[in-house]
């Protein structure tokens, strides 16, 4: 696979901009951008933010070699003072970010970046793609997750993904959303995410029966077999000769049988067919296994329908997201700073989802002191903070006379500090500990807000001021 320089890994017009900054003089006027969603995936009530730890390692290599600087310079429109700044080219700036795993909701700023205005503007790109994807992802396996009801979903999508990256931090992100397991064996060499897998119909065919087939790999892997049964039949030649070989080798040698795998058919139907045949034989510790195109809708069905499952493995409409495979994440100006003092900025549109939110930011989350849910989010201007030993009257950005007095809560700030002063100051949690915490932060959800169908809308306010500085600014623009 060839080795890139992700540096220029960028949107051509980000390295315009960056010489008109170097030539007009801006290249060091700090800027604050801010990377935010619109819509949740699916319709859901929320989302799950992922890729944290590759864009760490992407600002922390972030440089331009020879060939870059020659091949910038061949396209006979950049500066040679330009291209002299790029060849000792760093990142300087700060940058604030939600921890991986974290629950967020439209229009909140999921990474905040202080930077210079070049640098501010050449890492939009890859930004946006890490975040877009992973945060996709991981948000779609939350959702399978949650319609298994408990049980184990594995990621099969390597094979059917958007490429080498997509595949393996896809499958990272997936198991960041709750999947247990991968069939993508260098996810769990890199981030120790399990990796698992028996077979595919080919060994199966291989052998001239069936039965063989299975002998054979019982032999190999007696104290882990899982079966491919729909070769040929389920009901007719899989299971029954799945449980022949189980009586034949793996039962006297001592050993039991993990599973048997159903990837084709009527899977619900075959599931409790296949159940009642393993049960009869002796074997209810057997696990049942689906695959073939699932995603939550048709497990939720099939869990209401009674089939007899006990892990799904989930691929294509996973690892691509194939109902939403857009995350819609965006990168935009909120601020500037002169002479010390933060300029808000705001874009405006006739299409008001477009209309962002201005100013250097900070969020908080409210939870419930007694139940520990969340009750709704807060953004506000830096230096706000809010008092949670107060009560605080919450109000929606929209309709403003739909308010909410709470008391007995507690406020956390969501983002943290990631770099400060182009330096890393954020300590790194390892893969199960961001699993744990996403598992937390979907548990700290009303149910309401959690369903497929017309969830809840999660209460996401401004405060009072940075309401105020908003529509002053939009007056201003009329």
């Amino acid at each position: 696979m060839q080795d890139f320089n992700y540096s220029m890994l960028c949107d051509y017009y980000e390295l315009t901009m960056g010489n008109g900054y170097f030539k007009t003089g801006m290249k060091d006027k700090l800027c604050y951008f801010d990377l935010f969603f619109r819509r949740v995936p699916d319709g859901g009530g929320f989302a799950i933010c992922c890729g944290l730890s590759q864009i760490i390692d992407y600002i922390k290599d972030l440089h331009f070699d020879e060939d870059d600087i020659d091949f910038l310079r061949s396209k006979g429109t950049f500066d040679e003072g330009f291209l002299s700044y790029l060849r000792n080219f760093h990142f300087s700036g700060d940058i604030y970010a939600v921890p991986e795993g974290t629950v967020v909701f439209p229009n909140e700023p999921l990474i905040t970046v202080r930077a210079p205005a070049i640098e501010a503007q050449l890492i939009e790109t890859f930004l946006l793609l890490v975040i877009n994807h992973q945060s996709l992802i991981a948000t779609k396996s939350n959702r399978i997750v949650r319609a298994s009801e408990g049980r184990a979903v594995s990621e099969f999508g390597s094979r059917r993904a958007h490429g080498a990256d997509a595949a393996i931090y896809g499958a990272r992100a997936a198991g960041i959303g709750g999947a247990s397991s991968t069939a993508c064996t260098i996810v769990d060499q890199k981030f120790g995410f399990p990796a698992t897998g028996t077979m595919a119909h080919s060994w199966v065919q291989m052998f001239d029966d069936e039965y063989e087939a299975f002998k054979a790999y019982c032999k190999c892997y007696p104290d882990n077999v899982t079966l491919l049964v729909d070769t040929y039949n389920v009901l007719e030649s899989g299971i029954p000769n799945a449980i022949r070989v189980f009586n034949s080798f793996l039962k006297p040698n001592g050993y039991r049988p993990k599973g048997i795998r159903i990837d084709s058919g009527d899977i619900t139907y075959l599931s409790k067919k296949a159940r009642q045949m393993l049960d009869d034989a002796g074997y209810p510790d057997c696990k049942i296994i689906a695959s073939n195109s699932l995603d939550e809708y048709i497990i939720r069905d099939m869990i209401h329908q009674g089939a007899k499952i006990d892990l799904f493995g989930v691929g294509e409409r996973l690892i691509t997201s194939t109902s939403c495979p857009v995350f819609g994440g965006v990168y935009k100006l909120c601020a500037t700073e002169e002479n010390g003092d933060v300029v808000p900025k705001i874009k405006i549109s006739e299409n008001v989802a477009k209309v962002t939110t201005p100013h250097f930011k900070k969020f908080y989350r409210l939870y419930d002191r007694e139940s520990g849910k969340a009750i709704a989010d807060q953004l506000c201007v830096y230096d706000e903070k809010i008092d949670d030993t107060r009560e605080l009257v919450i109000f929606d950005p929209d309709y403003t006379w739909k308010k909410k007095t709470l008391r007995g809560f507690i406020a956390k700030q969501m983002q943290v500090p990631i770099f400060i002063g182009g330096e890393l100051v954020y300590n790194e949690p390892s893969f199960d500990e961001i699993r744990s915490y996403c598992a937390s932060q979907v548990d700290s959800l009303w149910d309401e807000i959690k369903r497929f169908e017309n969830p809840h809308r999660y209460y996401v306010d401004l405060s009072k001021k940075l309401w105020t500085i908003k529509n002053q600014l939009l007056a201003e623009r009329k």
